[in-house]
């Protein structure tokens, strides 16, 4: 991985593949998987992260 300051999901189990967060700088928010530390790393903004955040906690996806 980079060296961005990632952070493991609270929700993430002893050998799962897990969501890593980072804040590489103001207004940015980066996200990777565990299982590839080496593969694609999705940008985002605080705000649209914050809605996918509680969208997941609301139960809205259902699929």
């Amino acid at each position: 991985m980079s060296s961005h300051m990632w952070q493991k999901s609270s929700y993430c189990g002893e050998g799962e593949s897990c969501i890593h967060v980072a804040v590489p700088a103001p207004g940015a928010v980066s996200l990777t998987e565990s299982a590839d530390p080496t593969g694609a790393v999705l940008r985002t903004t605080p705000g649209a992260w914050a809605d996918l955040v509680r969208t997941l906690r609301e139960g809205r996806c259902q699929g």
